[in-house]
């Protein structure tokens, strides 16, 4: 259990090193995949409509002036609100979408477990056993070895 937890913060500490590097030194590309635009509804990487092509022109121009990917991303909620953003906040009601699919996950693997920890709680099965079937079963079982 403790080398699991370990692997586990092992993996977050990888996992966030580069999401740190970007974050001070962003790139076009990185935030027009987080982005949407507010005309087509659709990444900003993938619009064309005019209103795409001034967000871009905004965030090449905030990257140049050493804007950190939070700062161009709350100038963006500023202006066009916070639809702007392709994935839903990390606080209040948004905090909701990242967590339900997560609790039901856990519920689930609990569900699925639960039966197997009542059989083996329970315990070996307490009826006596035929032993004539026994008897059967053992002939059956040397045929096959034969």
């Amino acid at each position: 259990m403790r080398r699991a937890a370990l692997l586990a913060l092992a993996v977050a500490l990888v996992a966030a090193a580069p999401a740190a590097a970007t974050e001070a030194r962003p790139t076009l590309a990185e935030i027009s995949h987080e982005v949407m635009c507010p005309t087509c509804h659709t990444l900003l990487e993938l619009s064309d409509a005019p209103v795409a092509q001034r967000m871009r022109v905004f965030i090449r121009g905030r990257i140049a002036a050493g804007d950190t990917k939070s700062e161009i991303e709350r100038r963006l909620v500023a202006q066009f609100g916070p639809a702007v953003l392709a994935s839903p906040p990390h606080h209040g009601l948004g905090l909701v979408a990242w967590v339900a699919p997560l609790a039901v996950l856990v519920l689930g693997a609990l569900a699925a477990a639960r039966p197997g920890v009542r059989r083996r709680l329970a315990g070996p099965p307490s009826a006596p056993v035929d032993r004539t079937l026994e008897r059967r079963l053992e002939e059956e079982l040397a045929r096959f070895d034969a």
